[in-house]
């Protein structure tokens, strides 16, 4: 038999297990491959391989405390020294086809107007999820930035992610980023943004750590009113001072932790390698996206079990990475796997009694170009899962489809997507009321013992359930209405924890893999057939609500005493991007 033929073919494997020999069938490989990303055409994309060793900070890093005196920039003497200008996005409208590597053209677009020895920084962003349109030297030191707005849109711009060299080392360094849209950051919150030296990694072996002085996030003004785009929203600066530890060295600046489409394709190239994890654990291509990608799917759960045993099995889903930007919902997403695919007996357990749906990551375009939010038909993902447009959004289609399947054959006892969120810290969850009257709410069950299980990361007090008109096309909601009664979102802070003892402190990306973890040890004591702590819970919440009900009467006493749950709560609006809807841009045009 040829090599051909060997990737198209089921094989039996031979493994050992305490001294007993173990048959595996392994799938055919060729079912699931791991091609290089793919760009839009227009996309110049440089050749450097990115890669950022695996480091958590010894002590957590602790927030910046404002000093009340930081400065803006000083204005610029004339319109400032354009050091960096890579502007193809400009060049089309909407997206027309994809290849491997981006432009086949020369990389010209992208000007760069320093060479070595000039003072001058030299930026790049031309590489997975990179987004850097322009820097302009406006000072010695002095640098305003252009983030790239997402693909095919005039909007989205608070993910940052890009390269500098040449320079100097202790000498401060001001970056001001001038474009962002929204009105409230966690920059003003004491969040500081991330810095990666190649140096201090290969010397030090350190990582992304948090950096940043005279941080201040403002509102941007001219001589006579606020700044707006060309759609007319306001603008909004980030500004920070640094100083560099080496002289020449490589260094990387990140609103979040990268994670790529790439690192996620290297996982899964070790998931499938590893015969141990692939005895119970199926790799998939789910659909391919807009741009060419691969959509992975993954099915965990014990083989083996009689028809009947399978049928038995609940279902759970989880998803990740609907939003390029939040890189966040990738590093809870790979500890949830971590732990999923592991050898404690807690995972055997979970395995035993669930079938888990896994889509890793919803958006790959989003997440190689660079996105925040939008995929490459300039539209947000997360408002269109009731979509019919299966060609124009497949990513949805295809996960909403895949649940409506399975459902069809067992009990989905869960739903969750992992996200992160960009104006309140913590973890905690959204999930979705029965707008009924008061004190049915076993669907607040889940997150209160997340809570509690995690209680220096997870709020409880932040978690809501109201389902909002503007959200109906989420996929939490959208599972919700097809009959999957413990549907949520998981939202991770891009910032750090205000709880116990990790008070005032950033969230590094072990902390985002441990709330995988948790979801896991929740899941095991949610689904526990002793259900003494899912009852503890329940009159737990019950309390808590009739304390919010007594406290919102006495504000409102010409109420007449009736409510729903929803009324208790406030908006979960914290994105800019409710409107993100109507036709995908290639189909406008």
């Amino acid at each position: 038999m040829n090599l051909s033929q060997t990737l198209r073919t089921t094989q039996l494997l031979l493994n050992f297990h305490d001294g007993q020999p173990v048959f595996i069938l392994r799938p055919p490989s060729a079912l699931v491959n791991f091609p290089r990303p793919r760009w839009p055409e227009e996309c110049e994309v440089i050749s450097d391989s990115i890669q950022h060793i695996d480091w958590e900070p010894p002590e957590p890093e602790p927030f910046y405390k404002p000093s009340r005196r930081e400065s803006l920039l000083p204005a610029a003497d004339g319109p400032g020294n354009v050091v960096y200008c890579s502007d193809f996005a400009t060049k089309h409208l909407y997206f027309t086809r994809s290849r491997v590597g981006g432009s086949r053209g020369s990389t010209s677009c992208a000007k760069f107007l320093v060479t070595p020895p000039d003072i001058s920084l030299e930026f790049e962003s031309r590489f997975e999820s990179g987004n850097l349109q322009k820097a302009v030297q406006v000072g010695a030191f002095d640098y305003e930035l252009t983030l790239r707005t997402d693909l095919y849109t005039e909007k989205h711009t608070q993910w940052f992610y890009f390269r500098v060299r040449n320079m100097k080392a202790k000498m401060i360094y001001r970056f001001t980023i001038t474009n962002l849209m929204k009105a409230s950051s966690l920059y003003s919150l004491g969040m500081r943004p991330l810095l990666y030296s190649e140096t201090a990694a290969k010397e030090n072996g350190v990582g992304w750590h948090r950096v940043g002085s005279n941080i201040r996030y403002f509102q941007n003004c001219s001589e006579d009113a606020n700044e707006t785009n060309d759609a007319g929203d306001s603008l909004y600066s980030l500004t920070w001072t640094v100083r560099f530890p080496y002289d020449s060295d490589t260094c990387y600046l990140a609103h979040c932790y990268p994670y790529t489409y790439s690192r996620l394709q290297y996982y899964l190239k070790q998931i499938t390698s590893n015969p141990a994890v692939a005895s119970y654990c199926d790799v998939r291509t789910l659909c391919q996206s807009l741009g060419g990608n691969i959509v992975y799917v993954m099915t965990i759960t014990t083989r083996g079990s009689s028809p009947a045993e399978v049928r038995n099995k609940k279902a759970v889903v989880v998803t990740a990475r609907v939003h390029p930007g939040e890189t966040n919902g990738s590093w809870m997403m790979e500890g949830f796997l971590d732990f999923l695919l592991g050898d404690s007996d807690d995972a055997q357990v979970l395995r035993d009694n669930f079938i888990f749906k896994v889509v890793p990551m919803l958006n790959p375009d989003g997440v190689v170009v660079g996105n925040y939010r939008c995929s490459l038909a300039g539209r947000d993902l997360n408002r269109n899962y009731k979509t019919l447009l299966k060609d124009s959004f497949p990513c949805v289609w295809h996960t909403r489809s895949m649940v409506e399947r399975l459902m069809a054959e067992t009990e989905v006892v869960l739903y969750c997507d992992f996200h992160g969120h960009s104006r309140k810290h913590n973890v905690f969850m959204y999930g979705c009321d029965r707008n009924s009257k008061l004190f049915k709410f076993q669907e607040r069950v889940f997150p209160l013992m997340m809570s509690k299980n995690a209680s220096n990361k997870f709020s409880y007090k932040s978690c809501r359930f109201k389902v909002q008109k503007s959200k109906e096309g989420t996929g939490r909601v959208v599972m919700w209405r097809m009959g999957i009664k413990n549907s949520f979102t998981m939202e991770a802070t891009f910032g750090g924890s205000t709880l116990d003892d990790r008070k005032g402190t950033h969230f590094t990306t072990g902390d985002f893999k441990s709330m995988g973890f948790y979801f896991c040890d929740t899941l095991l004591d949610f689904c526990d057939p002793d259900q003494t702590k899912v009852a503890h819970c329940l009159v737990e919440v019950s309390t808590l609500l009739k304390k919010e009900v007594k406290k919102k009467m006495s504000k409102n006493l010409d109420t007449d005493g009736s409510f729903s749950m929803s009324d208790l709560e406030t908006s979960t609006s914290g994105s800019n991007s409710s409107d993100s809807d109507g036709l995908p841009v290639h189909l406008l045009h």
